[in-house]
Formats: C-alpha cells, sequence, structure tokens
C-alpha cells in the first residue's frame, strides 16, 4: 500500500514539473480522505524541509469540474482568515486545472479518533472536550466578528496538528450573507456530503433559506452532530436529525457527558431560532465550574496563552501545576503544545528559568534524538550566559539528564567560559554546585582547559573557607587524576592531595587520603619515596613505632564519635568502612561527596545575579588568596620571575639522615632579631599563592614544587621564660657571650601539644598555596622566639584585623626592647 501512495505522489509530481510549475514544496505519500473535492498530501517544504501539508484540487476530473468554485473560495478565505484554531495557511499555487494549497502538518480527525479508543476513558473524554473546546472557539470567531457561517461542520473539516490541536478547516462553502459572491447560498449542494450536517431548515427550503436566519443557526446544529459523531463515532446519527426531529432521548446519550448532554439537546432543536449558537456553548462551558474550564488540558491550554500577562505568583502555580500532572500530558501535547511556550519562556523572560528547566527537560524526553539539539540543548547552552543564580543551580542540578548530548566544542567554547563564573560566587552553594558539576563536565573539556584552567580555578577552591568545598575539590581531583597529562599529574596531585591531609576539617584530611589511595598508579616509584613518603629504612622502622603506638591508643578510644550538628554531614555513599586497596578507594571515592550547605538558594539569593568577583569569600569570612592586593588573575599578567614578590628563604631545613649541616659563622642573637623583625616587616604576611602562569603554555605548574612550604596548623604552647627557649634545638653555634636570664612575658595562647585535637570552626581557611611536600620542617633555632612562635601554628580561633595589628604592635615593641637591653649590655662586657 505504501509503495502505491509512493507510486502515485510520484506520477502527481511528474505532471507537475510537465506543466511548468514550480512548486515550493516535495509531494510526499498521500493521506486517505472521504467525500471530499481534494486529495490530501504529506509533503515537505523546499526551503528549510520542514513538514507541511499539500491540499490538491484536481479540476481535470469532470465529476469536479464543476466544484473550482468551492476551491476558489476555500483558497480565497483560508488566506484571509487568520485566528490560532483556524487551519494556518502557509502558501499557494494556482493554474488552470489545479490548485495546490500548503497549509501546517495536519491529519483529518477522522483517521485519528480510531487511535484515541485504546485511551482510558477520562484520558479521551479530556481530550475531546479540548477539541471541541478549539472548535467553539473558532466558530464563534467566524459567527460572530466574521458574520459568517462556515457551512461545513464535520469530522472532514476538523484537522488535527503534531501536537494534537484541533483545526478547523473545511471552507469551501464558508460565506457571509451580505457578499454577492457567496457560494453557501448558491452552490452548497455541490459539495460531497455536506447534506449529513445540514439543519432542518435546510433539508425542508434549501441553502438559500439561510441567508435570512442567523449566520450561526446552522454551524450550532452542526457542532451538536459533531460532538454526537466523536463521543458516539459508532452509534447511527441522531434521530432528531430526520423528520419529524424528536429530541435526543436520555438512552441516545452514550459516551457524551452527562453535564454536556443538556447543552447538546438545546444545539439540536429543530426551530433555529430558539437553537442555542456555539458562542453560547462556549460560555456556558467556561463558567467556574463548566465542562471546558474544569478540563485539565483547557486549563493548561488558557494558562499558557495568558502566561506572558500573568503575575508572579500565577506564573508560579502554573508552572508547579504542570509540574505536578507533568506525565498525565499526552505525549504530543507535551512536545508540540507545552514544550515550545516553555522553551520561548525562557528566551524571552517569562517566568524565572529556575521552574521552568526542569519541566524543559520532563517535557524534553519525547522529542527526538534528531531535534534534541536544536530543539532543547540550544535554549539551554544560551542560559549558561545568564547571571541568574536560581537559572545556574537549576542547569546544574540537572545536569546529568542532558551532559551526555552534549559535545566536546559545546562544553569547551560556549558552556565552560560561563560555567567559570560559579567558581568566584559569592554563594557558597554556587560554588560548591559548580565543583561538582566538573564531575560530569571535564570529560568533555578540551585537553588545555582540563589541564590548565580547571586546575587552577580548583587550586583556589581548595582555599575555601567552606569545609565541604574544600573536601570535594579533594575528591573531584582524584577522580580527575587518571586522566591528566603526564607532567601535570606530578605537579598537580602530590601538593594538591598533601594539602587536603592538613586541613582542619576530618572529612578533608580522610579525603587527601583516599585521593592518594586511588591514585596510586598515577605516581611513580621515585615520587612516592621523595614526596609522598618521603624517608626510606630508618624512616620505615620510625613510621612502624609511631603507628603502633597509635593504634594501641585507638584501642581505647570509643566506637563512635558525637556528630557536631554545625559540622557537614556525609551523603549515603560516604566512606564509612575502611579501604584496603587502591581500587576500593578509587570506586568508594567515585561516589562520595559531602555538602554543609542547603539543598536550595535562599529566596534573596534566588532573584540574585551571579557575582564575577574575585574574592568569593562572603562577609566576615578570609578573602581570595591575593598577592599585594592583586588577585590570582591579576597576578598571572606579570608572571616574569623579576615581577613575582620575593619571599624570605626558610630557617627550617629538611632532615635527612646521616648528613650533618654545614657550619654558620658566628652570629649573635640581636642580629638574628634584628633580621627577623626586617624579614616579617617586608614579607607578606599572605604568602605568594600565584601558582602558575596564565600566559605561559610551558611549565605553567613548576610553581606547584616551588612554592613555599605550608605551615603544619598545630597549637602553640605557652612560652614564658627563656629557660624553655634554651631547651630547643639549634644548628647555628653558640654566641660565646654571655646571655643574661631576662624573663620575658608572652602571651599564651589556647592549647598545647599535649592537648588533643580537636575539629576546628569550619570556617577556617587552609594555607593559600600547593606547596612542595618534599621538605620537611625542622625545629626553630633557639635564639628565635618568634621562629618557634611560627612553627607553633595560630590560634584556634581566627583574630580580627584589630587584633592582628594590635599583636604585631606589641611584638615589635617587645623586639626593639630585647634588642636596645641586649646592645647595652653587650657594651656594658665590653668595657
Amino acid at each position: 500500500m505504501d509503495y502505491l501512495r509512493t507510486l502515485g505522489s510520484a506520477a502527481v509530481s511528474t505532471l507537475v514539473q510537465k506543466s511548468g510549475l514550480n512548486l515550493p514544496f516535495s509531494l510526499g505519500n498521500k493521506v486517505t480522505t472521504i467525500d471530499t473535492i481534494y486529495t490530501l498530501y504529506e509533503a515537505t517544504k523546499r526551503d528549510d524541509g520542514s513538514p507541511v501539508s499539500v491540499f490538491e484540487y484536481d479540476f481535470n476530473d469532470p465529476s469536479k469540474r464543476n466544484t473550482k468554485p468551492l476551491a476558489l473560495n476555500a483558497l480565497k478565505k483560508l488566506r484571509t482568515t487568520r485566528h490560532p484554531d483556524v487551519l494556518k495557511f502557509m502558501e499557494a499555487v494556482e493554474s488552470d486545472t489545479t490548485i495546490y494549497i500548503m497549509t501546517e502538518r495536519i491529519r483529518p480527525l477522522r483517521a485519528v479518533l480510531p487511535s484515541w479508543r485504546s485511551k482510558t476513558v477520562q484520558e479521551r473524554e479530556d481530550w475531546l472536550l479540548w477539541g471541541l473546546h478549539r472548535i467553539s472557539i473558532a466558530l464563534t470567531f467566524l459567527n460572530d466578528p466574521c458574520t459568517s457561517t462556515h457551512g461545513n461542520i464535520g469530522t472532514n473539516a476538523v484537522f488535527i496538528s503534531p501536537s494534537g490541536e484541533w483545526k478547523l478547516g473545511g471552507f469551501e462553502v464558508l460565506s457571509n450573507p451580505k457578499d454577492e459572491s457567496a457560494v453557501l447560498y448558491n452552490m452548497g449542494g455541490l459539495l460531497p456530503g455536506i447534506m449529513t450536517s445540514a439543519p432542518p431548515e435546510v433539508k425542508k427550503g434549501g441553502w438559500s433559506s439561510l441567508k435570512s436566519l442567523d449566520v450561526a443557526a446552522a454551524d450550532g446544529y452542526a457542532l451538536g452532530l459533531l460532538l454526537h459523531a466523536v463521543f458516539n463515532p459508532d452509534h447511527p446519527p441522531p434521530g432528531t436529525a430526520e423528520p419529524p426531529h424528536p429530541p435526543p432521548s436520555a438512552s441516545s446519550r452514550g459516551a457524551i457527558p452527562v453535564p454536556i448532554f443538556p447543552l447538546f439537546k438545546k444545539l439540536l432543536n429543530p426551530n433555529p431560532a430558539a437553537r442555542v449558537s456555539a458562542k453560547h456553548f462556549l460560555e456556558v462551558g467556561m463558567t467556574e465550574s463548566g465542562f471546558f474550564s474544569t478540563n485539565r488540558l483547557v486549563k493548561v491550554c488558557v494558562g499558557l496563552d495568558n502566561f506572558a500577562i500573568s503575575n508572579d505568583g500565577e506564573k508560579a502555580t502554573f508552572l508547579r501545576t504542570l509540574s505536578d500532572s507533568a506525565t498525565s500530558f499526552p505525549s504530543e501535547f507535551a512536545s508540540h503544545r507545552l514544550l515550545p511556550s516553555l522553551l520561548s519562556a525562557l528566551e524571552f523572560g517569562g517566568a524565572s528559568a529556575a521552574a521552568i528547566v526542569p519541566l524543559v527537560l520532563q517535557f524534553g524526553k519525547d522529542v527526538t534524538p534528531e531535534d534534541y539539539s536544536t530543539v532543547i540543548l540550544a535554549p539551554l547552552v544560551k542560559l549558561y550566559a545568564s547571571p541568574d543564580r536560581g537559572t545556574r543551580m537549576a542547569l546544574l542540578d540537572h545536569l546529568a539528564t542532558y551532559i551526555d548530548k552534549l559535545d566536546k566544542k559545546i562544553v569547551s567554547d560556549k558552556i565552560f567560559p560561563h560555567l567559570q563564573t560559579g567558581f568566584s560566587d559569592t554563594v557558597a552553594l554556587i560554588r560548591e554546585a559548580t565543583v561538582k558539576s566538573m564531575t560530569h563536565f571535564a570529560p568533555k573539556l578540551s585537553d588545555r582547559l582540563l589541564n590548565n584552567d580547571l586546575l587552577r580555578l580548583l587550586a583556589k577552591m581548595q582555599m575555601d573557607p567552606e569545609p565541604s568545598i574544600r573536601t570535594n575539590t579533594c575528591i573531584l581531583l582524584g577522580r580527575l587524576g587518571p586522566t591528566l597529562g603526564y607532567n601535570t599529574k606530578r605537579k598537580v596531585l602530590v601538593p594538591a592531595f598533601s594539602r587536603a591531609l592538613k586541613d582542619t576539617f576530618v572529612h578533608a584530611r580522610v579525603a587527601g587520603l583516599m585521593a592518594f589511595m586511588a591514585t596510586i598508579e598515577c605516581f611513580e616509584t621515585e615520587e612516592l619515596a621523595t614526596k609522598v613518603i618521603p624517608f626510606r629504612d630508618q624512616g620505615f622502622k620510625a613510621l612502624d613505632l609511631f603507628i603502633k603506638k597509635l593504634e594501641a591508643h585507638a584501642q581505647t578510644m570509643p566506637e563512635t564519635a558525637l556528630n557536631e550538628p554545625s559540622l557537614p554531614e556525609m551523603n549515603t555513599s560516604s566512606p564509612a568502612t575502611l579501604v584496603n586497596s587502591a581500587a576500593g578507594a578509587a570506586g568508594t571515592l567515585a561516589g562520595w561527596a559531602i555538602s554543609s550547605l542547603g539543598k536550595k538558594l535562599a529566596a534573596a539569593d534566588m532573584q540574585s545575579t551571579i557575582a564575577s568577583s574575585s574574592t568569593p569569600m562572603p562577609p566576615g569570612g578570609l578573602p581570595s588568596p591575593a598577592i599585594n592586593g592583586l588577585s590570582l588573575s591579576e597576578q598571572s599578567r606579570s608572571a616574569s620571575p623579576a615581577a613575582q614578590p620575593k619571599l624570605p628563604a626558610s630557617k627550617s631545613k629538611a632532615m635527612q639522615l646521616g648528613v650533618k649541616s654545614p657550619g654558620l659563622p658566628p652570629h649573635g642573637l640581636a642580629d638574628d632579631l634584628a633580621d627577623e623583625i626586617a624579614a616579617n616587616e617586608a614579607a607578606n604576611p599572605w604568602g605568594t599563592d600565584d601558582l602558575i602562569d596564565v600566559n605561559a603554555d610551558e611549565d605553567d605548574w613548576s610553581a606547584f614544587e616551588t612554592a613555599p612550604i605550608s605551615t603544619p596548623t598545630v597549637q602553640s604552647p605557652t612560652l614564658s621564660t627563656t629557660t624553655k627557649l634554651a631547651s630547643l634545638p639549634t644548628s647555628r653555634p653558640a654566641s660565646k657571650s654571655p646571655v643574661p636570664q631576662v624573663k620575658i612575658v608572652h602571651a599564651t595562647f589556647p592549647g598545647s601539644f599535649d592537648t588533643p585535637i580537636s575539629t576546628p570552626s569550619s570556617s577556617r581557611t587552609p594555607e593559600p598555596s600547593w606547596g612542595n611536600e618534599g621538605d620537611w620542617d625542622a625545629p626553630a633555632p633557639a635564639a628565635s622566639v618568634e621562629s618557634a612562635r611560627k612553627t607553633a601554628g595560630s590560634p584556634s580561633t581566627p583574630m580580627s584585623k584589630e587584633e592582628k595589628a594590635a599583636e604585631m604592635a606589641r611584638r615589635k615593641e617587645e623586639r626593639r626592647q630585647r634588642i636596645a637591653l641586649l646592645k647595652e649590655q653587650k657594651k656594658s662586657a665590653g668595657k
């Protein structure tokens, strides 16, 4: 059968080409029709390939030659009548023997009705009422503003669009009684099948009798017959259609809904003066409890039509209704009616995109793979340029739904440039969501973005004040490790994971250990021996001794620890059990993530825009690491060695077994203190964190191994006398000059080396650089009190700026007094 259809359309195309007509479409399969003067074809528009339908009126057939005025009337009325519920005219081609009318792609209602028999009773009733609602609106438009009579209402005059909407066509006899060329009153009987929908007055007095009646009378009667035909397709026409036109009985109602049946009887009233019109039928159905206003499909269409003029509350209620009943809509209605309207709202800002994006993805499931990229992905990709936080969160929350359909070029060129603003946003939830999204985006990034730009951003994320963000950054690095370039692995992984091991947050430290285990294949033996565990035989013995002591202490500890409400919670896939292999660590790490932040943005943040600030920390928190007041991106512009700030050389040397420290020239305590004060005044208190040169393509990550050693975070003991200072080891020869026992009182910092480690506040920021973990800190010289303070770390409670300034001033004053006293004593001893 399909072969015959194709053969027929090919023959038509051949005849058209021979006739010299230049058609704007390519004819396809023929669509079956009954009792019509046209032939309906599926076709394709030539200029863009879009699907269309073509009505062909061929007058070469002698039986149809006298219907040419009807075809010309159909073309004229369809071309000049524009309404959403009327068949959309696109183009026409005329010749002496043929008329082609191109419209939107449609199917006849008569061919579609059988497919709805398999639906549930409620689904079928909802769809039929929705269709009758659209036809009633179209008829009201024709009867009232246009003052015309359609004259041919029936299943042949109704067509179904791809969205399932009913469209009114069949304009062959559409006429205005005031028009001298009206064909209905003179030639109405020439249309095949028209008498099946003719009212009693026409059967009695002919079509010319309608000229003196209300233009809506004949269409109202035909609407009643259409209602009976769609609800009871297997039943014969109602008895009132034949003389003596008795009113329909209750037993003849069939599947017609009870609320409609009284109006159905009024539509079939044989007296045209007492007969209700399509307008009255529509008004009754649209009352507050009417059969149209309570129909879910009608309510959705009304909401979509009025969406642009609705207030925010009405929009939110409407979108919530769509979300709650999304699965109950017919697939064609969701794909071709709902989806285009929602995408239009996204593009033109009709409502909050955060609420629309999930609906777009849900209704887009039925879109064909060929159309998905243009229909769904293109609008979503544009949304990444939006600074709205709610939109960004919606895109990232549902990333797993559409990430597989994005190609690398789109992600690298159109998404990542906008996505990276989320790393520096002032709202922590946006930063955390951006870090987590990199698990999906990373495989689709170019090598340069993955090994350069992304890692620079993750270096900043390891200094975030939110512990969950630092932890998730380490987890992400553990997942990305095997995919990084060879040189990048060597320069990045060890410093990054070592930093996590020093984090004040327990889960960040666990993440560092798990990441080391999961990426063990990324490290060469030399790196393991010099960077990860930098000692050999004697070191292993010492390590075994320490581990045994810790294991013995662990036996005395309780099985579980109390959870502090202020700390982040682990998700259900957290590594609650011990992992004993690299494969186990990799598997556990792949499903592990933590979050201390809310799942939703606050109302104020939802309406705010993403701030592209280089200091992403919230008010009251620590600022983003910077060098001399410049952000990381600003510092990278001047990456030459001369432009980089010089740090004082560290006085702590790596401990090496069997190696003696070289002798140093004699040096006085006063000189030591003077040098230390000058160095502290010249150095930036934040240190340097400009780890890479963003403008250089080579050796971008060399600074990861040359950055200053990060000072371990430990508690400082209370130093109150010089007797305690004298007990510290030193590699510098003692001064020959006697040092008087001067008692110096210092401020006592909370905690000591003897106190147990407790989980610090989550607002603590770790060190601002991925340092070289190949060196180990040695004890500070006994001659320097401040060196002892430096190796001891900082207090667990962060100090305010005023407190820091006061503390620095006090220390400088103490040093100045000590230097003056020592110099005075030296002079006295020389005399």
